[in-house]
C-alpha cells in the first residue's frame, strides 16, 4: 500500500463529521442513530489504516515514511507553507492510542447516548474531536500542528460544555479553554522563536538544528519553556491543571477520549515530538521533570478524598501525566510515550466503568452507591482490572510502564524518585478506595429506601425536567423506577476489549522492543520475571499492595474508620478537598481582585482621563482656536487696513534688521 494512503487515517473522520453536519443532515435528523453507525465506520476504517502504518513503520529499517508534502503557499519572502505528514514510530504509536481508544468510546456510546436528543450532534464534535487529535500526531510542521492544536481545543470546549443548558457544564466548557489559552500563548510565542531563528517550522529540520547547535541556548531555552507551557495546559500540569476536574460535567464518553487519547496525551506527545528542541537546554529538560514530579504527588493527594467518582478518576488522569512528564524530563521518550500507551487504555476503561454505573444510578456520587457488584458483576469485573493496572501491579499494563519511570527517576534525581514513589501507595489507595465504596458492601441508595432505584429526589427532578424539556440535565440515563440492572452489550464489549489491553499491552516492551522501536536502539529488555530481579519493582509493588490494603481495612471490612482517620488528618483533609484552595485563587484572588479591581480599574482610569482627556483635549483646543480666530473676523475695512499696515511695517523692519 502507497505511503499516501495514510492521509485517509485524518480523512475518514473529517468525512464523518462533513457528513454529519452538511451532506446528510436532514437524514440525520430523522434517525440519528446513523450518525452513530457513520461515525464508527469512519473511525473504525482509521484505526484499520492506523495498524497497517504502525506494522509497516515497524518493518522499515529506519522506522519512518517518506510521504511527500502538499505545497499550499508560497509567500515573497520565501516561507512556504506546506501540509505534511510525519509518519515515524512515534506518529504510528500514537495513532494505534487515538484510533483504538476512540473507536471503542464511539461503539460505547451508542449505548450512553441513546436518549440524548443531541445525538447527532455529539457524534459530529467527536468525529471532529478526533480527526483533530490525528491531524496533530501526523503533522509533519508545527504550523500544521499548532492548527490541529487549536482545533483539539475547540472540540474539547464544545464537547465538555454539550449540556450546554446546565450552568455548569457551560462555565466548565469556558474553564478549559480559558485556560489552555493561558498555555497556548507561551507555545505561539515559542513557535514565533524558532521560526525567526531558524526561517522554517519543519519538525525534522528543527530537531536537526537544535542537535547540531544552530540555534542560539538562550533562543533554545526560551522556545523549550514555551512549548511546555502550551503542554502544561493540555495535559493539565500545575499551575494549569485546574480546568480538568471541572471538565466532568460533559458526558462520560467525552471524559474518556479526553483523558485518555486525545486532549491531555496531547501535551505529553507534543513534548516527546520536540524533545531534541528540550535535550540541548538543561533547564528546560529539569522543568518538564520537576514539574511532572510535582503534579503527580499533588493530584493524587486531591485524589483521596474526592466522592464524585468521575474526579477521582480525573484527579487520577493529572497525576499519571506528571508521571509521563517526569519520564520524558528523566529517561526520554520512550519511558513517558509507553506509559502514555499503557495508560490510555486502563484510563478509558476507568471511566467509561464509570458512566456504566452512572448509567444503571443515576450519579456519580459514591455515597450514594455501594453493592454494585451485585447488579453489575461485568461492570464490577472490569473496573477491578482496571484499578489493579492502574494500581501498578504485576503483570497488568501499568506496572511496567510505571516502574520504568520510576527506575528513570531513581537513575536521574532522588528528590523526584521520592515524589514518585510515595504517590504509588496513594493511587492504588485513592483508586481501590472508589472501587469499595462503588462495587463492595451494601447498597445504601437501597437501604435508605428499601428499593433498588435512584436514592434522591434530584435524580428524578433531572429525569422529568429532561422529559419536559427532551433535553439531559444530568450525565444520566436511568430511568426512576427501574431497578438496577447491567449495561447493555453495546457498552460492555468495548469495555472487555479495553480491559484486554489493559491487562497485556504492558508486555509489547517486556523485552525492550517497543523501547527500541520509539528509541532506534537496540533491545535491552528485563524479561517477564527478570524485572524482580532489582528491589525497585518489589518497594513499589509492597507499597501498591499496602495502599489497597489500606482502602479494603477501611472501605470493605471497616475495621478501620475512615471518619476516624479523617479527623486525625483534619488539616489535610480540609486543604486537600479544598483542592489547596486554586480554585479561590485563580476566581477570586486572580481574576475578581487583581484583574477586576486593581488592574481593570487601572485601565479605566487610564482610559477615562489620559485616552478621553487627550480626545476632550484636543476638542477644547479646537473649539477655543476658533473662537479666538473669530475675533479677527469682523467685518470693517478700516480694521483689515490697519493690520495690513502693521504686517507691512514688521516685514520692512524685520528685513532691515535681520538681513
Amino acid at each position: 500500500m502507497p505511503p499516501e494512503f495514510a492521509w485517509l487515517i485524518l480523512l475518514f473522520p473529517v468525512f464523518s463529521f462533513l457528513s454529519i453536519v452538511f451532506i446528510f443532515r436532514p437524514l440525520f435528523s430523522r434517525t440519528p442513530q446513523v450518525s452513530g453507525y457513520v461515525t464508527i465506520l469512519a473511525i473504525g476504517l482509521s484505526w484499520l489504516f492506523s495498524i497497517w502504518a504502525f506494522i509497516t513503520v515497524w518493518n522499515t529499517p529506519e522506522h519512518k515514511l517518506t510521504i511527500a508534502p502538499i505545497q499550499i503557499m508560497v509567500i515573497e519572502n520565501g516561507l512556504t507553507l506546506s501540509i505534511g505528514l510525519l509518519m515515524d514510530s512515534l506518529t504510528a504509536l500514537m495513532l494505534l492510542v487515538v484510533t483504538t481508544v476512540s473507536l471503542m468510546v464511539q461503539i460505547y456510546s451508542q449505548g450512553y447516548m441513546h436518549k440524548d436528543p443531541g445525538y447527532p450532534r455529539y457524534f459530529a464534535w467527536m468525529s471532529l474531536f478526533t480527526a483533530s487529535m490525528l491531524g496533530l500526531v501526523m503533522s509533519s510542521n508545527l504550523l500544521f500542528l499548532y492548527a490541529f492544536w487549536e482545533g483539539v481545543g475547540l472540540c474539547s470546549y464544545l464537547l465538555i460544555g454539550f449540556w450546554f443548558h446546565k450552568p455548569s457544564a457551560a462555565n466548565a466548557a469556558k474553564k478549559a479553554f480559558i485556560v489552555t489559552r493561558l498555555g497556548d500563548f507561551g507555545l505561539l510565542i515559542a513557535l514565533l522563536i524558532l521560526y525567526f531563528k531558524t526561517g522554517t517550522f519543519d519538525i525534522e529540520a528543527l530537531k536537526s538544528y537544535a542537535i547540531a547547535g544552530k540555534i542560539g541556548a538562550t533562543a533554545l531555552t526560551l522556545a523549550a519553556l514555551g512549548i511546555f507551557s502550551g503542554a502544561a495546559g493540555k495535559s493539565a500540569q500545575f499551575p494549569l491543571h485546574v480546568w480538568l476536574p471541572d471538565a466532568m460535567e460533559g458526558p462520560t464518553p467525552v471524559s474518556a477520549l479526553i483523558h485518555a487519547a486525545t486532549m491531555v496525551a496531547a501535551g505529553v506527545f507534543l513534548v516527546a515530538r520536540t524533545l531534541p528542541i528540550f535535550e540541548p537546554s538543561p533547564q528546560a529538560v529539569l522543568t518538564v521533570a520537576v514539574v511532572g514530579g510535582f503534579t503527580a504527588i499533588f493530584a493524587a493527594s486531591m485524589g483521596l478524598v474526592m466522592h464524585d467518582i468521575k474526579r477521582v478518576i480525573a484527579y487520577s488522569t493529572i497525576s499519571q501525566l506528571g508521571y509521563m512528564m517526569l519520564g520524558l524530563g528523566t529517561g526520554g521518550v520512550a519511558i513517558g510515550m509507553i506509559h502514555l500507551f499503557n495508560h490510555a487504555f486502563f484510563k478509558a476503561l476507568l471511566f467509561l466503568g464509570a458512566g456504566s454505573v452512572n448509567h444503571a444510578t443515576g450519579t456519580f456520587d459514591m455515597r450514594e452507591m455501594g453493592g454494585m457488584r451485585k447488579y453489575m458483576p461485568w461492570t464490577a469485573g472490569l473496573f477491578f482490572i482496571a484499578a489493579l493496572s492502574l494500581a501498578g501491579i504485576w503483570p497488568l499494563a501499568g506496572f511496567w510502564s510505571k516502574d520504568e519511570v520510576l527506575a528513570s527517576a531513581f537513575e536521574h534525581n532522588k528528590l523526584l524518585f521520592v515524589l514518585a514513589l510515595t504517590t504509588v501507595p496513594m493511587t492504588a489507595f485513592y483508586i481501590f478506595r472508589a472501587y469499595f465504596l462503588t462495587f463492595g458492601g451494601e447498597n445504601r441508595a437501597q437501604a435508605k429506601t428499601g428499593l433498588s432505584k435512584i436514592p434522591h429526589g434530584d435524580a428524578e427532578a433531572h429525569y422529568d425536567e429532561a422529559k419536559k424539556a427532551k433535553t439531559h440535565k444530568a450525565d444520566s440515563h436511568h430511568e426512576p423506577g427501574h431497578a438496577f440492572h447491567e449495561s447493555p452489550a453495546v457498552m460492555i464489549v468495548p469495555m472487555a476489549f479495553l480491559a484486554l489491553l489493559a491487562i497485556f499491552s504492558g508486555l509489547f516492551n517486556v523485552s525492550g522492543a517497543l523501547s527500541s522501536f520509539l528509541e532506534g536502539e537496540e533491545e535491552h529488555g528485563v524479561g517477564f520475571f527478570g524485572v524482580f530481579t532489582h528491589p525497585l519493582p518489589w518497594i513499589a509493588l509492597i507499597l501498591a499492595l499496602i495502599g489497597i490494603l489500606l482502602a479494603y481495612l477501611m472501605y470493605s471490612r471497616k475495621s478501620l474508620s475512615a471518619e476516624s482517620v479523617g479527623k486525625a488528618f483534619s488539616p489535610l483533609y480540609r486543604v486537600f478537598s479544598r483542592k489547596y484552595w486554586m480554585d479561590e485563587l485563580y476566581e477570586k484572588v486572580i481574576v475578581e481582585w487583581l484583574l477586576y479591581k486593581v488592574l481593570f480599574q487601572i485601565f479605566e482610569l487610564f482610559d477615562k482621563y489620559v485616552v478621553d482627556g487627550a480626545v476632550n483635549g484636543v476638542a477644547w483646543l479646537t473649539v477655543g482656536s476658533g473662537k479666538v480666530l473669530r475675533q479677527l473676523q469682523t467685518g470693517r475695512l478700516q480694521s483689515y487696513g490697519m493690520v495690513m499696515f502693521v504686517g507691512l511695517v514688521a516685514i520692512i523692519a524685520g528685513f532691515y534688521l535681520f538681513r
